[in-house]
């Protein structure tokens, strides 16, 4: 890889596949990405401008990190442990579980669920002790395998 820094543009990165297609990326001093492909035995590049959030997830899916979203719900593949998927779902607290605390309804010890955050009142609260009490409009950040998350649902959310 080949790095060269641009004067008041950015910094270039750049490297040639064993194809010998060529690849650049340019980190912009205005926060934006470009990205160059030059195909073996092509003239003009490919190019593209992507905001840094782009960029991330490009980076994420060529390291073998996938996400999978669907509404409030994200599954994620790493590639350390491409042989389990991590789900992330937010879900708000139900009336039984108001005035009971994450250790009282033993989410964790019952599902294998573990609660990661709790968004109440426009605040949150990231790892939550277990003798946190819920209240009335909490979201609730819930992290687990998806079967695990099934058994969350079923058994302390009482969805079926």
């Amino acid at each position: 890889m080949r790095i060269t820094e641009l004067p008041d543009i950015g910094t270039k990165y750049e490297l040639e596949s064993s194809e010998g297609d060529k690849v650049a990326v340019i980190f912009l001093t205005t926060g934006e990405i470009e990205l160059y492909v030059l195909e073996a035995g092509a003239e003009t590049p490919s190019v593209t401008r992507l905001t840094p959030e782009e960029a991330r997830r490009v980076g994420g899916v060529l390291t073998g990190t996938v996400l999978t979203i669907e509404r409030e719900d994200v599954e994620v593949t790493l590639p350390e442990i491409s042989d389990r998927k991590i789900n992330i779902h937010v879900y708000p607290v139900t009336e039984g579980m108001i005035g009971k605390s994450i250790a009282d309804l033993a989410i964790r010890k019952r599902t294998g669920v573990t609660i990661t955050a709790i968004s109440r009142r426009g605040e949150s609260i990231i790892s939550p002790p277990a003798e946190t009490v819920f209240e009335a409009g909490d979201m609730i950040v819930a992290i687990g395998e998806h079967e695990q998350m099934k058994a969350c649902e079923r058994e302390v959310f009482g969805s079926k």
